[in-house]
C-alpha cells in the first residue's frame, strides 16, 4: 500500500507539472493588452509598455512560467494584477467557504445516497426502490441552476426559513453558518444523491447475488450481519469511485451556486478574475483544484483498499 500510494503521489505531481504548463500557455495565447485595462484608454502607450514590462509580460511566455514556477514551488503565487491582492491571502479568504459546501454536499450525499441505495437495493421493486429510481430520472433531468431557484423561491422568499443571499463564518455565528450554507448544500446534493444512490442500488444488488450471500443465508447467518458485514462492505467500492467524481465535479457547480447565492467562495472568485485574464490568481486557482483532486482520489483508491482488500495493489 506505501509503494502505491508513493506512486500515486508521484503521477500527481507529474500531473500538477503538466496541467500548470499547459495553463500558463494557454492562459498566455488570447492577445489581452493588461498594461491598458490596468490603466485605461487615456493613458500614453509608454506608460503601457512600462507597466507590461513591469510585469514581466513583454518576456517569452515559456520565460514567463519558469519564472512563475520557480516561485510557485516555494509557496509564493505573487499577487494580484489588478487588485494588489496577495494571491496566497485571497483563496485563504475565500477557501473556507467553498470548503464548507463541499464538505456538506459529500457528507449529504455519502449519509443519504447509502441509506436510500442500500434500502432500495435490499427491497428491490417496494416503495423506496421506485422513488430511488424517480429521484434518480429527476436528478439527472432538472437542470441545476433551475433546483437552486425553485429552493431559493420556496425556502428563502416565500417561507424566510433561510436567508436568500450572504454568508456568516462559522467563527462567528455556528448558527448562522449552517442558515447560510445550507440551501446551497442541498442545491449542490441533489443531482449527487441521484448519482450515488443509483450506483450503490446497483452495486448491492449485484452482490445480494453472489454465490457466497446464498451461503451465508444458508448457513442461518442473521440478516443483519450479511447486510452489514459483508454485503454493504463489498457494494461500497464502486459507490466510493463515483462519490469521489461527485466531488471533483462539485468544483464546477460550485461556481454556479456561489453566483446565485452571493458566497464569497473560490467559485465566484474563478468567475471574476478569469474574465479579467489575471495570470497569477487563476494560476493558484488551478492548482489549487488539481491538488484537491490528486488527494480525493487518493483517499478513495485508500478507502478501497481499506474495504476491500482484494483492490490493494502492492
Amino acid at each position: 500500500m506505501l509503494t502505491f500510494i508513493t506512486r500515486r503521489i508521484a503521477a500527481g505531481a507529474v500531473l500538477l507539472l503538466v496541467i500548470s504548463f499547459l495553463s500558463y500557455v494557454l492562459l498566455s495565447i488570447p492577445d489581452m493588452d493588461v498594461g491598458r485595462q490596468l490603466l485605461g484608454e487615456g493613458a500614453s502607450q509608454n506608460v503601457v509598455d512600462a507597466k507590461n514590462a513591469q510585469l514581466g509580460l513583454d518576456r517569452p511566455v515559456l520565460a514567463q512560467y519558469a519564472d512563475w514556477l520557480s516561485h510557485a514551488v516555494r509557496g509564493d503565487f505573487g499577487t494580484s494584477w489588478f487588485s494588489s491582492e496577495d494571491v496566497s491571502q485571497a483563496i485563504a479568504n475565500r477557501l473556507p467557504v467553498t470548503v464548507s459546501l463541499m464538505l456538506g454536499v459529500t457528507l449529504v450525499t455519502a449519509l443519504v445516497s447509502f441509506l436510500l441505495g442500500a434500502w432500495a437495493g435490499m427491497r428491490r421493486g417496494g416503495a423506496v426502490d421506485r422513488g430511488v429510481q424517480i429521484l434518480g430520472v429527476l436528478g439527472y433531468a432538472l437542470p441545476g441552476f433551475l433546483v437552486t431557484l425553485i429552493l431559493v423561491l420556496v425556502f428563502a422568499v416565500r417561507l424566510n426559513w433561510f436567508p436568500a443571499i450572504g454568508y456568516t463564518p462559522f467563527t462567528e455565528s455556528p448558527g448562522g453558518w449552517l442558515s447560510t450554507v445550507t440551501l446551497p448544500v442541498i442545491s449542490l446534493s441533489v443531482a449527487s444523491v441521484a448519482g450515488v444512490s443509483q450506483q450503490v442500488r446497483g452495486a448491492v444488488i449485484d452482490v445480494l447475488r453472489q454465490d457466497y450471500v446464498r451461503t451465508l443465508r444458508a448457513r442461518g447467518l442473521p440478516p443483519s450481519r450479511i447486510v452489514l458485514k459483508h454485503v454493504l462492505r463489498n457494494a461500497s467500492a464502486p459507490a466510493l469511485s463515483v462519490l469521489g467524481m461527485q466531488f471533483v465535479g462539485l468544483l464546477g457547480g460550485a461556481v454556479l451556486v456561489e453566483q446565485i447565492f452571493g458566497l464569497p467562495g473560490l467559485g465566484s472568485m474563478t468567475v471574476t478574475y478569469t474574465t479579467r485574464g489575471d495570470i497569477p490568481v487563476i494560476m493558484a486557482l488551478v492548482m489549487l483544484t488539481v491538488i484537491g483532486v490528486v488527494l480525493i482520489n487518493l483517499l478513495v483508491d485508500i478507502m478501497i483498499g481499506w474495504l476491500n482488500p482484494k483492490a490493494r495493489i502492492a
